[in-house]
């Protein structure tokens, strides 16, 4: 596979970020998003799904837009751009968002950050049959293959035994990650001129996603928030954070790495979701998740292209 081109061009204004200023935007960024499914979780206790991805877009949105105004980033100016930033605002946030929310109600925040892993898989498969932007060679199709078995290794158990909220909730959360994965191929395919800082960029659509999510606060509101000190500081922070700040680092690295490298972010997320599950709320994981885990990271290691397959001999 080539190299790469960059996601959203060359930034608008000053220099280009170091290499080691990437690396520690890559790691900080993996940090906090495997704390955001803590974040959900403990926000869940006091809000609805919708709630929750209203309030950490609303948030993300205000600091995103406070950034962007300080430094005076160039927003785009273009129909085109917009129209695009507006789909991303729905597959890259808002429906992920909801997913992932409405998960958690149903299965650990540490198996929610397992599946997390499964967007560089996801990534690969739409840059390549979806997009056309990337070609796979026979050991990236291996694993993708290989990162399939894992996700059965992790689902099939539980759903052998019942079919309930449980499974379905997986597959919700697999649909997550496919809208991460066609959103960084959608990103590559028709954003890659933009021209835009990271800021500006990340701003450009998760501002129209919280927009959206306030159109729809008549609905999202009708249930009753019960708000303490946990819930207010989780959302805030998951927004702020997760929302924010860390999607600003995550379209640098973007820009700077691609996106099927740069999705690899979620080798870091599931160790910290999975941590802070144990360790904070007492979770438990089955035999099966980490296993599953462990084969869904060697297929990312095969798309990837860290390992290659033997190559045929020619005859």
């Amino acid at each position: 596979m080539s190299e790469l081109r960059p996601i959203v061009g060359n930034v608008a204004s000053g220099p280009s970020p170091s290499p080691v200023s990437i690396a520690v935007q890559f790691v900080l960024t993996g940090i906090v998003w495997g704390s955001s499914f803590l974040f959900i979780a403990v926000a869940l206790t006091g809000m609805t799904p919708a709630q929750v991805a209203g309030g950490r877009l609303l948030f993300g949105a205000l600091a995103l837009g406070a950034i962007v105004a300080i430094r005076r980033e160039r927003l785009p100016r273009s129909r085109r751009v917009w129209g695009h930033l507006c789909v991303l605002a729905f597959s890259f946030c808002v429906v992920p968002f909801l997913l992932f929310a409405w998960a958690e109600q149903h299965v650990p925040s540490g198996l929610a950050s397992i599946f997390n892993a499964t967007t560089p898989i996801m990534t690969a498969v739409m840059a390549w049959a979806v997009f056309r932007v990337e070609r796979l060679g026979r050991g990236q199709l291996v694993g993708i293959a290989v990162g399939i078995v894992g996700v059965v290794v992790i689902i099939a158990p539980g759903a052998v035994s019942d079919v309930g909220d449980s499974t379905v909730a997986q597959l919700a959360l697999l649909g997550a990650t496919a809208c991460y994965g066609f959103s960084l191929a959608y990103m590559r395919r028709f954003l890659a001129d933009a021209g835009l800082s990271g800021i500006a960029f990340a701003f450009g659509y998760i501002g129209p996603a919280a927009a959206f999510m306030i159109l729809a606060s008549p609905l999202i509101l009708a249930e009753p928030m019960h708000l303490d000190l946990p819930v207010v500081a989780s959302i805030v922070a998951l927004g702020v954070l997760g929302t924010g700040i860390a999607y600003v680092w995550n379209q640098n690295t973007l820009r700077a790495w691609g996106p099927t490298r740069a999705s690899t972010v979620t080798y870091i997320t599931p160790v910290v979701g999975v941590g802070l599950g144990i360790l904070v709320l007492g979770e438990r994981i089955s035999w099966n998740e980490p296993v599953g885990a462990a084969v869904v990271f060697l297929g990312i290691l095969l798309v990837q292209q860290r390992l290659r397959l033997p190559r045929r001999a020619r005859a």
